[in-house]
């Protein structure tokens, strides 16, 4: 019930209906009072019913008139009677379709509940699956956070090792550098010891060449000499170029290899070994070259002929 109402409400308000000359109906009522449930207004409605033959009657006792006729009184009385039988059979029927309104009414409050019942059950369920994913959301979300979290130290290890390798790469480029400038000053050096080395073989070819009518011993040893000092420095030429090819193309290695900077780094100190032993290898054959020019310088002296061979060899010109 909206608000309750009591069965006196319900009586005045039949009567209030019936006053108006209107047959009193569950809705009618309803309707009148603006309130009540129709389980409610049809219960406190057949009390009225019921009580309606006794109120006529208490009502006809009030309405009788002890000085009418007999006659008179009795055709009251049965016009009264009949009233009464044609009121309740009215009433009866009434009531019947009454009922079975208030049936149909039970019938479709019925089905609502089952429907509403169905509805609950459904909407039962599916706070369920919404639980469950609220759960799974909140443990996605929590594992979520984590990986997040896991990234983060990954991309501030990742900072860390990205600036370590390009200070570890700083490092490298100027040890490059510092080895290019190493390389260029031997090269230099080679060079200039190498011009040395021209100048020290034309110096011994001009002085051969200058000598080549005292003796002609002394012309095949130059010139077996001269051939010598000619393949150590076509050697050390070879040498010295293949080391350039060497580093050169580990110079173009050490930019596109910057992950092995281990490696690269021995490899160059290896190699710069090699060219050190190469230098000292130049160094030897040019101080053999040398020593070997001058045991020369020291025979032709030490073997001037006599100016007797000296006419010899002239006659034999």
């Amino acid at each position: 019930m909206a608000r309750g109402i009591t069965e006196i409400d319900v009586h005045t308000a039949a009567d209030a209906l019936v006053a108006a000359g209107e047959r009193p109906t569950v809705e009618r009522i309803r309707a009148h009072l603006g309130t009540g449930s129709p389980n409610t207004v049809t219960r406190w409605l057949e009390t009225w019913w019921q009580g309606l033959g006794q109120r006529l009657d208490g009502h006809q006792a009030r309405l009788a008139v002890p000085e009418a006729p007999e006659a008179v009184a009795r055709a009251a009385g049965q016009w009264w009677g009949l009233a009464l039988e044609a009121a309740k059979a009215s009433l009866e029927e009434e009531l019947s379709v009454e009922r079975a309104a208030l049936q149909a009414d039970r019938d479709a409050l019925l089905k609502d509940r089952e429907a509403l019942d169905a509805e609950a059950t459904t909407l039962r369920s599916e706070n369920e699956t919404a639980s469950t994913a609220k759960r799974l959301a909140e443990a996605q979300s929590t594992e979520l956070a984590r990986l997040v979290s896991r990234l983060e130290a990954q991309i501030e290890e990742t900072t860390l090792q990205r600036d370590a390798a390009i200070a570890r790469e700083a490092e490298i480029v100027a040890s490059r550098q510092a080895l290019e400038q190493r390389f260029q000053a031997l090269q230099k050096s080679a060079d200039a010891e190498r011009e040395g080395f021209l100048q020290h073989i034309r110096a011994v070819e001009d002085r051969a060449n200058a000598e080549v009518d005292r003796t002609r011993q002394e012309v095949k040893e130059l010139k077996i000499q001269q051939i010598e000092l000619v393949k150590a420095h076509t050697a050390a030429d070879k040498a010295m170029q293949l080391l350039l090819d060497q580093a050169k193309a580990e110079s173009k290695d050490a930019q596109q290899e910057l992950s092995l900077q281990r490696t690269r780094t021995e490899a160059a100190e290896s190699r710069l070994g090699q060219l050190q032993e190469v230098s000292d290898a130049v160094e030897a054959a040019i101080r053999r070259a040398r020593a070997s020019s001058g045991s020369a310088a020291g025979r032709k002296k030490t073997f001037s002929p006599s100016p007797k061979k000296r006419s010899k060899i002239a006659g034999s010109k």
